[in-house]
């Protein structure tokens, strides 16, 4: 020991005149088993006074098998169970099984009274054909003091991937159909809410009537847009194109607000027929209806309609507006 550290033990007021002893690692040990100890004996007595044994550690070691060794005493099998009796699933099926044509009094549709053709009966919803026709604008249009009617027909018949689709489409004045439009299709699903179509148009006009072979695409396009796009190869060279849009904004369960916006465009003039190269025409209106129920709902509106290009210089010419503006009244009706 250093001398400042025997001054600072034997020379405090405490131990002055004193002669310390310290404790040896042995008696320390003894003291912390001691400690450790304590607890379990207490917990020990504690259980004695409940009249309950604890097995000690020579017991436990006694009735604990030996690492590496095998319990000579296996577990007694469970009582009333045979496993040597238990099958596998599968073969025959045993002579007491129910007859599964019991509940039938063994007729079944391809044998007995119950036969009505060899055709299968039951079939899928993709294999049935049905029919859908739509009068998507049947009204009155009013403008310049002057009233005409308009018609947007469509009718299907087919199954979920191939069908005929007849569309018509016109405009009567004075009682006269003034001009028409009319296509035959075969309309093929593509994809999810989308339709491939092929097949004929015919138009009638002022002059004489063209025959088109159309081609196009219809479906319901993100945000649930309702598009048609439609391009047709005529005689002489003639091509047109013909896109429409149009939306459904539910205001209430009722009442259904539908804008929609068309244009049309030819790839060569036709002036007996009032059509020129280029954009020829573009229409946009709104229409407001009440579904009284969701098979007949009639509808008020407004539409703007106006020529462009070389169309618009024949309407000049003939005196007649390129820009209007018509405020119509209809009803919309499907079955």
């Amino acid at each position: 020991m250093s001398e400042a550290t025997n001054r600072s033990v034997t020379g405090s007021p405490i131990t002055q005149g004193r002669h310390l002893t310290f404790p040896t690692p042995l008696k320390i040990a003894a003291l912390v088993a001691a400690i450790a100890a304590g607890p379990v004996m207490a917990q020990s007595a504690g259980h004695a006074d409940h009249g309950i044994d604890m097995p000690t550690a020579a017991s436990a070691a006694a009735s604990t098998p030996a690492a590496g060794t095998v319990d000579p005493k296996p577990p007694a099998p469970m009582a009333g169970m045979d496993h040597g009796e238990m099958k596998m699933q599968g073969g025959s099926a045993p002579p007491d099984a129910r007859d599964p044509h019991a509940y039938s009094g063994g007729h079944t549709l391809t044998t007995g009274p119950y036969l009505i053709s060899k055709e299968r009966l039951l079939r899928l919803g993709d294999e049935q054909g049905s029919g859908f026709f739509l009068a998507d604008r049947f009204e009155a249009q009013r403008s310049d003091g002057q009233t005409t009617g308009a018609y947007d027909l469509m009718a299907r018949y087919g199954r979920d991937f191939n069908r005929l689709v007849i569309k018509a489409e016109g405009e009567v004045v004075g009682g006269k159909l003034e001009e028409s439009r009319t296509e035959a299709l075969w309309s093929r699903a593509l994809a999810t809410y989308w339709d491939t179509q092929l097949g004929l148009r015919h138009d009638t006009g002022p002059g004489p009537a063209r025959n088109w072979l159309a081609f196009g695409i219809e479906g319901l396009a993100p945000y649930w847009f309702e598009v048609d796009a439609t391009g047709y190869v005529g005689d002489g060279g003639r091509t047109a194109l013909r896109l429409s849009a149009e939306y459904e904004l539910p205001l209430t369960q009722k009442l259904i607000l539908q804008p929609r916006v068309e244009l049309a465009a030819y790839g060569k003039s036709d002036p007996a027929n009032e059509i020129g190269k280029g954009l020829s025409s573009v229409s946009a209106g709104v229409r407001l209806r009440y579904e009284f129920t969701r098979q007949f709902a009639p509808y008020v509106g407004v539409e703007w309609a106006g020529r462009f290009g070389e169309t618009a210089d024949i309407a000049r010419a003939d005196g007649r507006p390129t820009r209007d503006t018509r405020v119509v009244a209809g009803v919309r009706f499907w079955f």
